[in-house]
């Protein structure tokens, strides 16, 4: 036993016990004070360092309360063994780095993956968290079923019952956090050796996840209704991928002639369709459309659904509804997955749909985003005769092909030049080096006024 020397500041805004207590621990952590090593008692500290008794006793509180030190009734002080003891390094590797910046800036961004986050519910689902977390129920924070909480799993086959059409029992819906883990998740169930097919131009995410994973993923080209089933039956995939209702990034509605055809050619053989329904609900002009998946009668549709861009993407809560007969390659393969969704935020978004929250949401949604829609298609009669639009009145983006002559690589340069972000639709063609002349515009992040200022720029620039 000896005793310390240490400099203490007196002035300094961090307590003596303080001070004391991080000196200590920083010796025992860097083995200047080795296990079993007695301390001082804290009479003879506090008079060496010429400080209270209570301040040592302060700082040898919270040493004994770490486990750095033990007390031994009748001997006094010793250092604990480390074993088992968490030690974070402090200083300089414990700054927390600054967040690059992004090398460019625009006024504008067309983004078409955007979202409105200053419209997010945050009154209601604040409401829903307090209430939920004031039952004080212990089972919030135990493992859930694999498959997601049994209240959220039927409030969602209601929902997609009620709003999309879609036939099911609350027993083939699993929930997981994102699209990408419930298809690492299918993946899983429907094992390896399958091809998958992807419409052209293709949802990228997926086609790269599916690729990332070991599959076999080929693409199909599409025509104004969708993905050619004649093509699919040559790329002698089992599985398609598919965006009947909206799809990314053209829009184009499936119609249902060709979703029939789709239907048939998955009747055969042993085949599915996975039916990825994101941005379905919402649509401004003509009658919803329904899930494919309501008019599948020989049970071959995988339907994948999202709250991402109806609530918010950091919710991170989709979910699938398996047919019945993938139900017993579920619980073989895929219950060794533990649910990647909190109890706590699916009892949230259950009770958020269930008191009807987010049918309200929903409506002022569609309405926030038909307001923008329609603003930008004002704003673009300027450009009319020079450029086509198509894939508006659903989704929250839409497309403008060039007819001045001008290609989409160098509309996005001389747009970026002037401030304005805008995407080539030649990035979801897989196997096509050619640059086309198609852009993509969304207008879910900016509102009105924002649209007008960004569409004049961009008039000017294709015009």
């Amino acid at each position: 036993m000896f005793e310390f020397t240490m400099h203490l500041e007196s002035r300094s805004q961090r307590p003596l016990y303080e001070q004391i207590y991080e000196y200590i621990k920083e010796e025992i952590q860097n083995g200047g004070l080795p296990c079993d090593e007695r301390l001082p008692s804290t009479r003879k500290l506090a008079q060496h360092l010429q400080v209270s008794r209570s301040t040592v006793t302060l700082a040898y509180e919270q040493l004994l309360s770490e486990g750095y030190i033990d007390n031994r009734p009748g001997s006094g002080f010793f250092v604990n063994h480390l074993d088992g003891l968490y030690r974070l390094a402090g200083g300089k590797e414990m700054e927390i780095p600054e967040r690059k910046k992004p090398a460019e800036k625009f006024l504008y961004d067309f983004s078409p993956s955007g979202v409105d986050l200053e419209s997010f519910p945050h009154n209601a689902w604040r409401k829903i968290s307090r209430g939920l977390l004031m039952e004080n129920n212990e089972d919030f924070y135990q493992l859930g079923a694999p498959e997601g909480e049994e209240e959220l799993r039927r409030t969602i086959a209601a929902y997609a019952h009620q709003a999309r059409g879609v036939r099911c029992n609350w027993q083939q819906v699993i929930i997981g956090a994102g699209n990408d883990y419930l298809l690492m998740l299918l993946n899983a169930v429907l094992g390896e050796e399958r091809i998958y097919a992807l419409e052209n131009p293709t949802y990228r995410k997926a086609y790269d996840i599916l690729k990332i994973l070991g599959n076999e993923v080929r693409t199909v080209d599409m025509d104004s209704h969708g993905i050619r089933v004649e093509k699919l039956e040559e790329s002698g995939a089992s599985i398609a991928y598919v965006m009947p209702s909206h799809h990314y990034p053209l829009g184009t509605v499936m119609p249902a002639g060709r979703r029939l055809a789709l239907l048939k050619w998955a009747a055969e053989e042993d085949r599915y369709i996975i039916e990825d329904d994101y941005d379905s609900e919402f649509r401004y002009k003509g009658k919803p459309i329904p899930a494919l998946q309501g008019f599948d009668g020989n049970d071959r549709v995988i339907y994948l659904g999202t709250f991402s861009k109806s609530i918010a993407p950091a919710i991170r809560i989709s979910f699938l509804i398996l047919p019945q007969k993938l139900l017993g390659l579920y619980r073989e393969r895929g219950r060794c997955f533990s649910s990647t969704v909190s109890r706590m935020d699916q009892k949230i978004l259950a009770e958020f749909i269930r008191e009807g929250y987010y049918e309200r949401h929903l409506n002022r949604m569609r309405s926030v985003y038909k307001s923008r829609h329609d603003t930008l298609l004002e704003c673009l009669k300027p450009l009319a005769g020079r450029v086509d639009i198509s894939g508006e009145y659903a989704g929250t983006h839409l497309l403008l092909t060039l007819k001045n002559g001008m290609n989409e690589e160098e509309a996005i340069c001389f747009a970026k030049e002037a401030g304005v972000r805008i995407y080539g639709l030649s990035s979801y063609n897989i196997g096509r080096k050619k640059t086309g002349n198609t852009v993509i515009l969304g207008y879910a992040n900016m509102d009105e006024d924002k649209i007008r200022s960004a569409a004049e720029i961009l008039t000017r620039v294709l015009k």
